[in-house]
């Protein structure tokens, strides 16, 4: 278990950071550049969570304070992923813009950022409370769904994101028992390696994108 476990980590923690890194060179628009930050976002802060996980695995180190820090680091990069991501939407998709959406979505993420910084997280113990797994997680579902329609209503408008909003509710539907019930019931965090098949769903959906010519923000 812990030899695939690991062996998979690595290699989404690989991929994901080399695809951000190649999306950034050959970024040639704004849009562009917000996929392969997104990207990067995505790899580098889920790496203080795994690269932690994976060590515990194989060193004869207490490991708890690295794990939960961890955790931490990856709920904010994880915030600031979804964040970029409607954005993209917002400037790819032929779409009104709304400055009063723009407005919830940025509240959302401060909210979901702050909520994550409180202390009766109990990060640094790597103890999940189910109180604040689903108080600091509201936000964060909530601002899932709205990435979600975004991407559905306007999934007929380029073909490589089609698919992006069902990966985002899977992803969601995998992540929101960890985060809440994962403490009580450990057996639970399996769900998180078909959570992250989605994200890599959306990663190479965002490199295959930019690989096209002709991706620009929409007039």
């Amino acid at each position: 278990m812990k030899y695939g476990e690991s062996l998979f980590d690595l290699f989404y923690l690989s991929t994901t950071i080399i695809i951000g890194i190649l999306i950034l060179k050959k970024a040639r628009n704004k849009v562009e550049i917000q996929m392969g930050a997104a990207v990067l976002i995505l790899g580098c802060g889920d790496a203080f969570h795994l690269v932690p996980r994976v060590l515990n695995y194989f060193v004869d180190t207490d490991f708890t304070m690295a794990l939960g820090i961890g955790k931490l680091i990856t709920s904010i990069t994880m915030t600031v992923f979804y964040l970029l991501m409607f954005q993209i939407g917002c400037s790819c998709f032929h779409a009104p813009k709304q400055k009063r959406m723009n407005a919830i979505v940025y509240g959302l993420v401060a909210l979901r950022i702050i909520l994550c910084l409180f202390p009766q997280n109990r990060w640094v113990e790597n103890e999940s409370s189910m109180r604040w797994g689903i108080i600091r997680n509201i936000p964060f579902v909530i601002l899932g769904i709205m990435v979600m329609v975004l991407y559905y209503r306007h999934r007929h408008e380029i073909n490589e994101f089609k698919n992006i909003w069902l990966w985002v509710l899977l992803s969601f539907a995998f992540y929101v028992p960890v985060a809440i019930f994962a403490g009580k019931m450990p057996i639970l965090g399996m769900l998180m390696l078909p959570k992250t098949i989605c994200y890599l769903l959306i990663v190479f959906a965002f490199y295959k994108a930019c690989s096209r010519a002709g991706l620009t923000a929409a007039a």
